[in-house]
């Protein structure tokens, strides 16, 4: 079925079923509410490229992710963003367009697609606590979202996250209570924001507690299993040992597990370890018992919200920004215990 046929057993004209399709806000929600659920019925698939001829839209939404971060295409984090995106991609239409460029060229990339219409709007990814992007995004208009936030202010454009803060302040309390007082940070790159307020929460609780920060403790680095496995030696190996661990994330914690072990101890009894789990599809924590304590939250989710919310604003650009922090829940897992008498 093409457009014209959908719209002659509607009873409406074609460019009213197309605005309807894209989502136009003068189209009255009644209306939308009908050609949708006739182009469901009848399995009708607009045609992208006479769409965006007739609209001046490409239908798509770009990722663009630095050559620095090519290591990111295989981690599990950024692969359940993507497919949570995809999800909201495919409900609406959309296509999605990843651009892998020079660090220093991000944000000459984002002016060449705006320029071209190579695509309809962005997703802002992994942001850093000053972030150029940001600002330069909204002096060219190109619709816009970020999943994460800086440091610019928080109510001047569209972001989704994570209450990261609050989340590693809730989670070094939680070691507070079991006694630890030597509880190591092993964090992602802090020039990055979702870094910067983990530590900030972290730091936090420990001042709530009159416990002293140790900056021999809190090491910082791009969150692999060898950076994980390298930090907690180190830490282990202090003349005043690290007797648990704040990781964040999944894949730092299976490092810092892989160093508990090689220096003889079991994790949970001897040393606990609370990680960041983004409810990966392919990196579970676990059955019905966690193996890890964590501080849960969808990345997948996430990613879905992020990519309706820019097609949101794709349909009706002059809405105001909105903003969205996804609490965590922190799990408990086989983990975590109580101080060892003899640390």
């Amino acid at each position: 079925m093409n457009l014209k046929e959908l719209s002659e057993t509607l009873g409406l004209s074609q460019t009213t079923v197309s605005r309807a399709l894209n989502g136009y806000p003068e189209v009255a929600a009644s209306t939308k509410a009908r050609v949708q659920a006739a182009a469901a019925k009848l399995n009708y698939r607009p045609n992208t490229r006479a769409q965006g001829l007739a609209t001046g839209r490409s239908r798509a939404v770009g990722h663009i992710l630095p050559v620095s971060s090519l290591h990111e295409i295989v981690n599990p984090v950024f692969s359940d963003f993507i497919a949570g995106a995809s999800e909201a991609y495919l409900r609406n239409g959309y296509d999605l367009v990843l651009s892998l460029v020079k660090d220093a060229d991000d944000e000459s990339v984002y002016r060449q697609l705006a320029s071209r219409g190579t695509v309809d709007g962005l997703i802002v990814q992994v942001p850093r606590v000053n972030d150029g992007r940001i600002a330069m995004l909204r002096e060219i208009g190109m619709p816009f979202v970020v999943h994460g936030r800086a440091s610019d202010p928080e109510d001047s454009y569209n972001w989704i996250d994570v209450n990261n803060r609050r989340a590693f302040q809730r989670a070094c309390e939680f070691l507070l209570d079991l006694g630890h007082r030597r509880i190591a940070l092993i964090n992602g790159v802090t020039a990055l924001d979702f870094a910067a307020r983990r530590q900030t929460g972290y730091l936090d609780a420990l001042a709530a507690r009159n416990v002293p920060a140790d900056a021999d403790l809190v090491l910082s680095d791009e969150m692999t299993d060898a950076f994980g496995y390298e930090a907690a030696l180190r830490c282990l190996s202090l003349d005043q040992p690290a007797t648990a661990f704040l990781c964040s994330s999944m894949i730092i914690g299976l490092g810092v597990r892989r160093a508990i072990q090689d220096r003889g101890l079991c994790m949970g009894r001897d040393v606990s370890v609370i990680t960041h789990d983004d409810e990966l599809s392919y990196l579970r924590n676990g059955g019905d018992v966690p193996i890890y304590t964590a501080t849960r939250s969808s990345v997948r989710l996430a990613g879905s919200l992020c990519a309706q919310r820019v097609i949101d604003l794709i349909a009706n650009p002059s809405q105001p920004p909105a903003h969205t922090l996804l609490e965590v829940e922190l799990t408990v897992g086989q983990s975590t215990g109580p101080v060892s008498p003899q640390a």
